[in-house]
């Protein structure tokens, strides 16, 4: 049992690397971000790990590292990957838009103009019927089709 151990403290990097390789699987669960700087931190207990830091200067190191991910990467990326409405472009620029129905929307068909040009349209809410001349908020372009809901009510 002894060798075990000993293996595991010559070791220590492969085990901070393999934890560094779970949390980044689990951030393409979470995509939050989080679980990528935990795996930051692992990766730096790793480091200090290869040169032969002691154990608990290893955790030292991760935690540190961590914490600095966390607070100072982190809110820097996420509002980096937030694209502003004013900044999309295409049909993405015209989610979240408002139109206006000019043929009856149903769950199936039906018309809006929006941004200027008449789009195919279809309800969000598969149960609701938009008569024309409603105002409806875009949800989202699902090919050349407005997905839209009521914007009154």
């Amino acid at each position: 049992m002894d060798g075990f151990f000993d293996w595991i403290g010559d070791n220590a990097w492969a085990g901070w690397l393999g934890l560094a390789v779970v949390l980044g699987i689990v951030e393409t669960t979470t995509l939050d971000l989080v679980f990528l700087m935990l795996a930051g931190g692992a990766l730096a207990g790793a480091m200090a790990a290869g040169l032969g830091a002691p154990l608990l200067l290893q955790a030292v190191v991760a935690l540190v590292a961590t914490a600095a991910l966390l607070g100072v990467v982190r809110p820097v990326a996420k509002r980096h990957l937030r694209t502003p409405i004013e900044a999309r472009t295409g049909v993405a620029a015209l989610v979240g838009r408002d139109a206006l129905v000019t043929a009856q929307v149903d769950a199936h068909q039906g018309q809006v103009k929006l941004a200027g040009e008449i789009w195919s349209a279809r309800s969000f809410d598969e149960r609701e019927v938009i008569e024309p001349g409603a105002r409806v908020h875009v949800v989202e372009i699902d090919g050349a089709t407005a997905v839209v809901f009521r914007a009154d009510g």
